[in-house]
């Protein structure tokens, strides 16, 4: 565990000073492998699921979700346009124990939470610990990671560690979001559009053909919009808008019967507004109270334009070596670039301006051996990442000292520079058709280089976010850079894997299994090093080891286990997944930041840390139930789907120092950030034939329990309970050539906060904000005292239409 003195004592200082988803492709086992020819089969509705195979690819090669030892989570892409569900984000509201956000101030950066594990801060060059795979292309950083629904299909989500297979960073789990393969039978065409409040208007379209018999060509374009939800009072812009173009393209060729060749590209253009927060206190400075539409915002910065892209190529290649084993290959090359001005404190002054630009890249190849011979299926293989995570940054403080120092402004530049490779194998042996083994493991080296550099300005912010600031040469007012570091370090680490699995009769799967989990470490590029203090508390600078120290982390590792049952009973009318889990985690990296003064100046500081021990226990149920059919007309059908999740997350050690106490373990008084102990949902669909078609009609009720913005509880910005209730009616023709929808989405309008900042002093140990001699909150950064909140999406009501042709 690396909990430093220096980086205990800034942190205690600051404080004291201040019911489911039906699971996805109901196809009779297609090939769904990315780099295989997809068999056209109709995909099945909901309901319908529940009578056919369904067949995923969690262990990266296809199998009956029936027979995975794994927790996964699966949606179609049918059943994802049936239920209105417009990004990635959507599918948490019914899958346990996952929280999907949108990160906060921002449109398009992800924060993703499986099993309590994820991270509220997407900081670059710090990777979370949930994996995002976009056909089988792994997804470096969060930043333009919120996957909008468009020619998917299929997304699944696999729960508890899944590092013998997907890599070093899925800890806590990962996410699939597979796109559509082009159809082999001839010229095929799709235009949706959906119109509804808030000013949304969606438009996609699909077109793809053979040109000849074993070349095919793809693409879809989308448009995605609406005017948002709240207005910038400051600025006259519209708030949590939406203002979105995308594009994907693809060629598949299959030279022979077992060749198959893929090569797609996407790229996403997002000129959405900055999303503006909300203040949940009074401006400690004016006395002016929170607006009255928690949508609306007041901050005025609005440099440099909030801009977000993000794109990418990738090959993927399978031949058939003979009738058992196949070669497969995946390349990928991907870049983003963000433009986001962040108002922290959301009032028009430049209070707590963070303008921020952020640069990611990666190139990954990975060679696969796929198996398939008798009892002994599996697969080996190679992986191999080169990415870089660049960011600027200003914390800019005009209001803290305006005769002083006029237009303070704290200006970083980080860059983070990754290489990492592994070997990876993992197989199953089926000793009879009751008993099967698997065993894998993983082995990875994870080397990380890291500058960061950071000075006081004068007179406005850096040039290179469009400010005007200066460094005083002389040091008199500003002193030297704050931060001039440069670190390097190498992980290694084996992650192994193993699972039984017996099978009393094909309709039943009890299994149980053990894996390893690893993150890597690294350095937090918003670190301060002139905040380093000696361990021993003395007044002197900290040596070049004692800085390293304070920036780095070290890994997080976690070993897992699980029992599970899976069934499909009643002639598979009934279906259901259970599974019971337990995760210890060592050195869990906990990303932070606070307002503190260095050197007689007001400044931001980021910290992370490495939180000694937590413990993750808890059960996921997941059901299908096929209710009744033909009970009021011939032809229709009543199900239920329902999904439980209990979470009971606890640190069993967290060391920190209170000024005046010392290092004191803080566990009891700390929580799993954006955890809730229970998630549970609901779902009734009823389908009917009607009008030489099928109607559908179905509702989803979910509910989340209350949950912790950060691990310190922070009174107002942590969300209570809630419940959501989204309704959607679709009408599909004979041959699905027409369609037609109406979806409502938080119906009853519910109001609840996703995320949020906090630079007010706190207790602590019971997070209570500490008040001044005037009765009000201290702030720790800036003179307004910034408590904001963003908020999830208010209701929302639209139509939709579907041609095929």
């Amino acid at each position: 565990m690396r909990v430093t003195f220096a980086r205990a004592a800034l942190l205690g200082t600051v404080a004291a000073a201040a019911l489911i988803t039906t699971p996805a492709v109901a196809q009779e086992n297609p090939d769904t492998n990315p780099a295989a020819p997809v068999n056209q089969k109709t995909q099945a509705t909901a309901a319908e699921a529940s009578d056919q195979e369904i067949v995923v690819t969690a262990r990266r090669r296809n199998e009956l979700l029936l027979d995975v030892p794994v927790a996964v989570t699966a949606y179609s892409g049918e059943q994802l346009d049936r239920q209105g569900a417009l990004d990635i984000t959507d599918v948490a509201a019914t899958t346990p124990n996952v929280t999907l956000e949108v990160s906060r101030g921002s449109n398009s950066t992800l924060t993703p939470f499986i099993r309590g594990i994820g991270q509220q801060d997407p900081v670059a060059g710090f990777e979370q610990g949930v994996g995002l795979y976009l056909d089988d292309v792994y997804l470096n950083r969060p930043q333009a990671a919120v996957l909008d629904i468009y020619d998917v299909e299929r997304i699944e989500v696999l729960r508890g560690p899944q590092g013998t297979l997907y890599g070093r960073n899925t800890i806590g789990g990962a996410i699939k979001y597979v796109t559509r393969r082009i159809p082999t039978d001839g010229p095929h065409a799709m235009v949706r559009t959906n119109v509804g409040t808030h000013g949304q208007f969606d438009a996609i379209a699909q077109v793809s053909t053979p040109l000849t018999q074993n070349l095919r060509i793809g693409a879809a374009v989308a448009r995605l919009s609406n005017t948002g939800f709240g207005r910038n009072l400051t600025t006259g812009q519209r708030n949590y808008n939406k203002n979105i173009w995308a594009a994907r393209g693809t060629i598949e060729f299959e030279p022979a019967p077992d060749a198959f060749f893929r090569v797609s590209g996407d790229y996403t253009w997002d000129n959405s507004n900055p999303r503006g927060g909300h203040r949940l206190i009074a401006n400690l400075a004016t006395g002016e109270p929170p607006l009255k539409n928690v949508f609306d915002t007041e901050g005025g910065l609005n440099d440099p334009k909030q801009k977000v892209t993000a794109g990418g190529v990738a090959l993927h290649g399978e031949i058939g070596l003979n009738d058992w084993l196949k070669f497969r290959t995946i390349t990928a090359y991907r870049k983003d670039h963000s433009a986001t001005p962040i108002d922290f404190d959301a009032t028009p002054a430049v209070d707590v301006d963070v303008p921020a630009i952020y640069k990611n890249h990666q190139f990954s190849q990975e060679f696969q051996l796929v198996a398939d011979k008798g009892p002994l299926q599996g697969l080996a293989g190679l992986y191999y990442l080169n990415a870089s995570a660049y960011d600027v940054f200003d914390v800019r403080l005009y209001t803290t000292l305006p005769t002083v120092l006029p237009g303070l402004t704290a200006a970083t530049v980080g860059n983070v520079k990754t290489k990492t490779w592994a070997a990876f194998t993992d197989l199953t042996y089926n000793f009879s058709p009751q008993w099967a083994v698997s065993l894998g493991a993983r082995y990875t080296n994870d080397h990380r280089d890291a500058h960061v550099f950071r000075r006081n300005l004068i007179f406005g912010g850096s040039p290179e976010l469009g400010g005007s600031g200066v460094f005083d040469q002389t040091g008199t007012q500003l002193g030297p850079p704050t931060s001039d570091f440069d670190g390097t370090r190498d992980d290694k680490a084996v992650t192994p894997r193993a699972s039984i699995n017996f099978k009393p009769n094909p309709n039943n799967n009890f299994y149980i299994s053990y894996s390893k989990g690893f993150k890597g470490g690294g350095f937090d590029p918003r670190g301060l090093t002139s905040a380093c203090v000696p361990p021993t508390g003395e007044s002197r600078p900290c040596t070049s080891s004692e800085i390293y120290d304070f920036m780095a982390f070290d890994p997080e590792k976690v070993d897992s286990y699980e029992i599970g049952w899976k069934a499909a009973l009643f002639n598979h009318r009934l279906q259901f997944a259970t599974a019971i889990f337990d995760a210890e985690y060592k050195d869990v990296q906990v990303p932070g930041s606070a307002g503190a003064v260095v050197n007689g100046i007001p400044t931001f500081v980021g910290i992370t840390t490495n939180a000694g021990k937590a413990r993750f226990r808890g059960v996921e149920v997941e059901t299908n139930w096929r209710m009744a059919q033909d009970f009021a007309t011939v032809g229709d059908r009543l199900s239920f789907a329902g999904t439980l999740g209990y979470l009971d997350a606890k640190y069993l050690q967290y060391i920190t120092n209170i000024p005046g106490v010392g290092p004191v373990d803080v566990a009891n008084d700390r929580a799993i950030q954006n955890t809730p102990k229970w998630t549970l949902s609901g779902s009734l669909d009823y389908q009917a034939p009607v009008a030489d078609g099928r109607l559908d009609l179905n509702t989803t009720l979910s509910y989340r329990s209350k949950s912790q913005q950060f691990e310190l509880a922070t009174p107002m910005l942590d969300q209570k309970g809630f419940a959501l209730l989204d309704a959607n009616l679709v009408w599909r023709s004979a041959g699905n050539g027409y369609e037609i929808g109406l979806h409502a989405k938080n119906l009853l309008n519910k109001q609840y906060i996703v995320s949020g900042y906090n630079f007010l002093a706190q207790n602590p140990y019971t997070g209570q904000f500490i008040l001044g001699a005037n009765g009000k909150p201290v702030s720790t950064l800036g003179t307004a005292g910034v408590l904001t909140a963003y908020y999830g999406n208010p209701r929302q009501v639209f139509l939709s239409a579907a041609v095929n042709f």
